[in-house]
């Protein structure tokens, strides 16, 4: 087992398994996500034309068993700006750190610091002063909510992370077994580099 970060040629290598992990792990709760190749295509995009993104991937040998992603949160305007308008945050001093994912066998080992200590070090080293992700919400009485579900809330305070207040963004998917896509709120978290 290893954890790299990965940028370049070496990060737009790394997507069409990023990708694929995305479908897989977030077709589980809380995210619901319908996935498909072409969508992730397009969403991943902009991490391959990006300098300043990068890629954190688990490995179990040569295989890509979980990710995360970041990026300058400037880079994402365009879907998140609205959510910030009242913030009084700089978007240009915030680094994005988007979406981890981890096959469920490899959970509790410590790849959930190692995904943050990474990214967070690759802010850093841009010059970034703080650090964000969201979370998507759902309601705690939602019919497919497990019994045994667990927030990853503890998780985020204790990287010293607390979520902006009214900061919430919405993007749209499909969820599983549904007809169409809709609107899902995202709380975004934050803390100072």
């Amino acid at each position: 087992m290893r954890v790299r970060a990965l940028t370049g040629a070496a990060l737009s290598a790394a997507l069409p398994d990023v990708a694929r992990l995305r479908i897989e792990v977030f077709r589980d709760w809380p995210y619901l996500y319908d996935g498909d190749a072409a969508y992730e295509e397009a969403y991943l995009r902009p991490y391959a034309e990006s300098d300043r993104a990068i890629v954190v991937g688990a490995f179990d040998g040569a295989r890509l068993v979980g990710a995360s992603t970041g990026a300058p949160l400037a880079d994402h305007a365009e879907d998140f700006a609205a959510a910030f308008d009242d913030s009084g945050l700089d978007l240009a001093q915030i680094f994005y750190c988007a979406e981890s994912v981890l096959l469920p066998g490899y959970r509790g080992q410590g790849f959930g610091h190692a995904f943050f200590d990474h990214r967070e070090a690759h802010a850093r080293r841009l010059g970034f002063t703080a650090s964000a992700f969201c979370s998507v919400m759902r309601p705690q009485d939602h019919p497919a909510r497990p019994a045994e579900y667990r927030p990853l809330d503890g998780f985020w305070r204790a990287r010293g992370y607390a979520p902006l207040d009214g900061v919430i963004a919405q993007f749209d998917w499909k969820d599983v077994g549904a007809a169409a896509e809709t609107a899902k709120p995202l709380q975004f978290w934050y803390r100072t580099l």
